[in-house]
């Protein structure tokens, strides 16, 4: 399936436009299959796609909210993506705590806290090893080094392909992150895009090219889900040149 991209002219019609479309989606999965599995990501640029999201009516008792990926950092940490996500999104609306699936950070050890988080999954989604959950929706963003969740160019999180979470490195810094099979099994991905420093790695993703080094040098090329594969960028990230 060919992506779909989409440029929104500013950064606040490109909230508007993942809001919409996020609600939307929510919306007709929980229709069909009664609940919707929901991965979000961290970073800046979602955090008002939270705040819009507080402000709708969904069922939040059939929706069950994951991290794709996280900082190895306690939940009320500054750089937490959990403790994000909660502030904008999870504190302002009745939704149920077990719906909040956090990863795990307080083990002392990064790869302990992998091996629950991926028990955690697979019970949850009842999928035993060797296969993968299928996740409704994942949101996943892009750094100016293409790198996506924490799958950081030129790390050995990139060779996964016999788990679900692994151990990410940013700048000897662990992190707990979605394998690159784990995220290619979603039904739907959608990145979030913003700003003009962003262009240089869109061009190296989108360029068709099947050299495995490129790849390594700009990891969001590995996403190629089995499902749909949704691009919203602002204009200073989509513009060319």
């Amino acid at each position: 399936m060919a992506p779909i991209v989409e440029v929104l002219a500013t950064r606040e019609d490109l909230i508007q436009r993942a809001s919409d479309l996020i609600q939307g989606k929510i919306q007709d999965t929980i229709e069909t299959q009664g609940r919707c599995s929901f991965a979000l990501s961290g970073g800046s640029t979602p955090k008002p796609l939270y705040a819009s999201l507080a402000q709708t009516g969904l069922p939040w008792d059939k929706l069950h909210c994951f991290w794709g990926d996280e900082r190895y950092v306690p939940g009320d940490h500054p750089g937490s993506n959990e403790g994000m996500a909660r502030q904008a999104w999870f504190n302002q609306i009745s939704i149920p705590p077990e719906n909040i699936h956090p990863m795990p950070t307080l083990q002392g050890d990064p790869a302990v806290d992998a091996d629950t988080y991926e028990a955690h999954l697979r019970e949850f989604f009842a999928v035993p090893a060797p296969a993968f959950p299928i996740f409704d929706i994942i949101l996943l963003g892009l750094g100016d080094d293409g790198h996506t969740a924490s799958l950081f160019p030129h790390t050995e999180a990139l060779e996964v392909n016999d788990r679900c979470i692994t151990v990410g490195n940013k700048d000897g810094e662990p992190r707990l992150t979605f394998t690159i099979p784990l995220i290619n099994q979603a039904r739907s991905v959608i990145f979030l895009v913003s700003g003009a420093n962003k262009r240089s790695a869109l061009a190296a993703i989108f360029q068709e090219d099947g050299d495995s080094n490129l790849d390594r040098q700009y990891p969001a090329r590995f996403i190629r889900p089995q499902g749909e594969l949704i691009w919203l960028l602002d204009a200073a990230a989509g513009e060319e040149g």
